[in-house]
């Protein structure tokens, strides 16, 4: 990795921690939502000991979690798990004491006193999850994209896809519901808070949602927002379509041998894929070609090799 590459990648580690942290202190954390992960774990915690805060809860999990990281994925990938995640809750813990007040407000988490209450969205809490969705997903994204993460249930996911061949975005999922369930238990329940309304199990329904959304916007950082789409064509003008991909297309196709089942007749079926902005440009092609070409397209959710994606080696983080 060159010298340019290096920082970069670094930069991008601690922008990504700070980007997430920021999505816990103004957006969940204030308003008790329990979006799994060791932060969401602190959260049902501070509801029960308040003198204590969520960033710190976070290093109490963090540090076995990265024991293990470092034992399993390696010196470098356990490196920056193991500086992301020191950075993460002492980040949390001073941007935190920077937008209260005082101690008496850090201990409530009160949203009135968030930034003297210029950002109270008490009367707004599903703009307040899907906010805080984004941003966390938006955070955990960029740190995964150089092959580190943030802690916790993170590196529960790794080692789920590692293991048991389970998604990464959906280890997540899995783990964090544990994590949901507890503050369903505390928080919804009313263990260690005080709740007189007797609807603090709703806040679990907006956690589940920013665990599904933050999850989302992950795969979209690590996979893109679309796939690459497939075609098979069968065409009487089998040659204008080959100048078509490989001269003006500049790209390459393969022959399947197929056989009409009606007509009995040998003949070969063009195997392509194109990424999602060429497809149009492409039908429209064969429509000029060969108006009575038989074309069906697909997604193709994953393409390996040249003039696509490299082949990911073992350690590589897939969302999906």
């Amino acid at each position: 990795m060159g010298s340019w590459a290096w920082w970069r990648s670094w930069f991008l580690i601690f922008l990504g921690c700070t980007v997430m942290g920021t999505g816990f202190v103004f957006f969940v954390n204030p308003y008790k939502f329990v979006p799994g992960g060791v932060y969401g774990l602190g959260v049902v915690l501070h509801n029960i000991f308040p003198s204590i805060q969520v960033g710190t809860f976070g290093y109490m999990f963090d540090v076995p979690l990265m024991i293990i990281a470092v034992l399993v994925f390696g010196g470098q990938f356990g490196t920056r798990t193991v500086l992301a995640a020191m950075f993460t809750p002492g980040y949390m813990n001073v941007l935190t004491k920077l937008v209260y007040p005082n101690a008496e407000a850090i201990e409530a988490l009160d949203p009135a006193q968030l930034l003297g209450g210029r950002l109270d969205l008490s009367d707004d809490l599903f703009l307040a999850c899907l906010m805080g969705a984004v941003i966390i997903g938006l955070g955990m994204g960029l740190v995964v994209r150089q092959q580190a993460t943030t802690g916790g249930t993170d590196i529960v996911a790794m080692l789920l896809q590692k293991f048991a061949g389970i998604k990464f975005s959906t280890g997540i999922f899995l783990a964090d519901g544990c994590v949901v369930l507890a503050g369903l238990i505390v928080i919804g329940f009313g263990l260690g808070m005080e709740q007189s309304s007797g609807e603090g199990w709703l806040l679990t329904l907006y956690s589940l949602i920013i665990i599904y959304t933050s999850s989302r916007v992950v795969a979209y950082m690590l996979d893109g927002a679309s796939y690459d789409k497939l075609l098979f064509i069968i065409s009487d003008n089998i040659d204008g379509l080959k100048q078509f991909i490989l001269h003006d297309l500049d790209r390459s196709a393969t022959y399947i041998k197929s056989r009409g089942m009606y007509s009995g007749k040998d003949r070969d079926m063009i195997f392509l894929v194109v990424s999602r902005k060429e497809v149009r440009q492409v039908q429209h092609k064969i429509r000029d070609i060969d108006p009575k070409a038989f074309v069906v397209v697909t997604d193709a959710y994953d393409t390996f090799g040249e003039g696509f994606k490299p082949l990911p080696d073992a350690n590589t983080i897939q969302a999906e």
